[in-house]
């Protein structure tokens, strides 16, 4: 059995307006800092049972990492394969302006069309099976243990559907908050969540991911 942590990046500038990410590498704000650093406060080394940190290799993820890295005496290894999903003509753009400029592929993505491919991005379908895929590869490597992984919304998003059997059409009804600590357990290739959206360590300053696209961020 593998314990897999999974947190979302501290809150970033483009969050806030509500601009989609996706691979675009941009950094933390002054308040995603701060998230990370009162996430790393969560763990208390010698008490707390964490046995290897991996990150996106995008710079929200990976500064989100480095305090609870630091913290534990642990190394952050990153994984391209636990970046957010790619948006391709998407990207950069807020979503005002995605409906006005590209309507046809906005519906798509709004509605979660498994098989919509975005121009220059990846399908849902497509996302769906690279985090499935490495997030299995991180649990087979690491039995027996716990694994903290910092990652983005659209992989929280994607784990918390696949663990609870959801189609990658249905409403989304879960929580997708700035560094919550999501649980999932992992053993003999079944996934189960064993507890989501723990903000607890927070101190004010949440930012939920309710928005749409629901995996740009």
């Amino acid at each position: 059995m593998t314990e897999l942590w999974l947190v979302r990046h501290g809150e970033t500038e483009w969050n806030r307006l509500r601009r989609v990410q996706g691979t675009l590498d941009i950094g933390l704000n002054a308040l995603g800092r701060a998230q990370a650093e009162q996430v790393a406060a969560r763990f208390h080394p010698g008490r707390d049972r964490v046995h290897a940190i991996y990150s996106s290799d995008l710079g929200r993820a990976h500064d989100t990492a480095r305090p609870t890295a630091a913290r534990l005496g642990l190394e952050v290894r990153l994984d391209p394969g636990l970046r957010e999903r790619k948006y391709g003509i998407f990207e950069g753009l807020s979503f005002d302006e995605l409906a006005e400029r590209h309507p046809e592929a906005a519906v798509a993505v709004r509605e979660r069309h498994p098989d919509y491919e975005l121009d220059g991005g990846e399908s849902l379908r497509q996302f769906h099976q690279r985090v499935v895929a490495t997030l299995d590869r991180i649990a087979a490597a690491h039995p027996g243990e716990r694994v903290l992984v910092f990652t983005h919304s659209g992989v929280l998003d994607t784990a918390y559907r696949h663990a609870q059997g959801l189609s990658l059409r249905a409403e989304r009804r879960h929580t997708l908050h700035n560094v919550s600590i999501n649980r999932l357990v992992v053993e003999d290739g079944a996934w189960r969540v064993d507890g989501w959206g723990d903000v607890a360590h927070l101190d004010g300053g949440l930012q939920d991911a309710w928005e749409e696209p629901a995996d740009a961020a």
